[in-house]
């Protein structure tokens, strides 16, 4: 524990030694960083003992709340078997029971899983899987990604290349492939024009990439899922794949377990991440279908093999207390509360936000919200301002570019929402209004 005066310098100490992605460091001790010391529940406890309500689940990762026994106790007993050991040529027991179990539960046929450590090392491993797939099958022309604007799906150079842009990607341009571009989500047409550009190009594409449902880091953008139909019939029709990115939709955030359910899709490979561990450990996983699979089977050593791996990539601690938090979702019945706080969230925004001045839009799904203001900017800030306001009341919340973004924990209660909205509406007066 540190003393008084070490607690005064924190922000100082930690702008001198980490350097904080997303976060430009010259202003980021100015801009009062909130620094966490523990949590309890669904609140952060930062150094001084303050308390803020964690409306963005710590990036949108832990699903049920913060320091929770159970999950505790996942993570104690798998210590007294073994932290790690590589998935590279041998197995470990318990990444084999999460596999199993998370088998039943994946919208993906005869599944198998490939484990990483986060989204975007997921997302890279579907496009090599895709990629090599074509190449095993002895089709080296189908080498092309369909991906839509505004899409997000992480910071690596491939995850980069699939994305809309945004969030000062410009810069990496020359180091991104080209894609395919289909609209965002913000066109009601987008899954039609998406179609037609698979079966137009067909004989170039490998794999079609999608966030299932709602385009998260762009702002909460829905897509209506009685259309995602069309665009596994396209892919189906010319055998394309068809990737599904969960890695911010999975694991119940949208009201089902995956949001690929609400969109009757079947996946060729799914990427999860984020919340698989509750917010826990490190952990992602791409789930490819037995399709994908047996093209990778042949001879030992062959070229067949799929030569790809992390070293971390099914750390035993990590499949334990997943595991647990996939106990613990049927165990608490997390998903009728996501649909119950979806309903209620939505209703207190149209309420008490929507109509407000200064408010352009309200768009969410879930337990998925974002708030976008009226002319905002860089200079004026005001998204940026209002989350700092609400910190202030002890809500943390978090702002992408004109949006502020609300991602409570799964378990969040009916007070707690009214929570977030009330210090959402107060910090609208103060900044928008005041």
């Amino acid at each position: 524990m540190s003393n008084v005066a070490d607690r005064k310098s924190w922000p100082q100490r930690d702008a001198a030694v980490v350097w904080h992605g997303f976060t430009q460091m010259s202003c980021y001790v100015d801009n009062a960083p909130v620094i966490v010391e523990r949590a309890e529940g669904r609140e952060l406890i930062d150094v001084d003992g303050r308390r803020y309500l964690d409306a963005i689940s710590s990036l949108w990762l832990c699903t049920l709340g913060h320091h929770i026994p159970e999950l505790d106790d996942a993570v104690r007993e798998q210590l007294d078997r073994i932290a790690h050991s590589t998935l590279l040529g041998n197995g470990n027991s318990i990444v084999i029971e999460l596999a199993e179990a998370l088998a039943k539960k994946v919208p993906v046929d005869n599944p198998h899983f490939v484990f990483a450590s986060d989204g975007a090392a997921a997302v890279e491993q579907a496009l090599k899987i895709a990629f090599q797939y074509w190449t095993n099958s002895g089709q080296r022309d189908r080498k092309t990604y369909l991906a839509f604007g505004d899409a997000y799906h992480g910071d690596t150079i491939g995850g980069l290349s699939l994305g809309g842009g945004g969030f000062g990607t410009e810069i990496f341009d020359p180091l991104r492939f080209s894609v395919l571009r289909a609209p965002s989500f913000s066109n009601p047409d987008a899954l039609r024009v998406a179609s037609e550009m698979v079966q137009e190009h067909a004989q170039h594409l490998a794999a079609v990439v999608v966030e299932p449902l709602v385009q998260g880091a762009a702002g909460m953008l829905i897509a209506d899922p009685t259309k995602f139909a069309q665009l596994q019939d396209a892919c189906r029709e010319s055998g394309v794949l068809l990737i599904c990115d969960e890695v911010a939709t999975g694991f119940g955030r949208t009201g089902t377990l995956f949001a690929s359910e609400q969109c009757a899709l079947r996946p060729d490979l799914l990427c999860l991440g984020k919340g698989i561990t509750g917010g826990y450990l490190p952990m992602s996983a791409t789930v490819a279908n037995q399709r994908v699979y047996e093209a990778f089977l042949g001879p030992d050593l062959g070229e067949r093999t799929f030569y790809h791996g992390h070293s971390y990539g099914g750390n035993a601690l990590a499949a334990a207390v997943a595991l647990r938090h996939l106990e613990l979702f049927e165990r608490w019945n997390v998903l009728d509360n996501v649909r119950a706080r979806a309903d209620q969230l939505k209703r207190l925004l149209d309420e008490r936000v929507r109509s407000r001045a200064g408010v352009h839009d309200v768009r969410g799904f879930g337990l998925m919200a974002a708030i976008e203001l009226a002319e905002d900017s860089s200079e004026r800030r005001l998204a940026r301002r209002t989350c700092a306001a609400m910190v202030r009341r002890g809500v943390l919340a978090r702002s992408l570019g004109a949006n502020i973004i609300l991602v409570p924990p799964l378990t969040t209660t009916a007070d707690e929402i009214e929570r977030i909205v009330a210090a959402l509406s107060a910090s609208l007066d103060e900044v928008v209004c005041g």
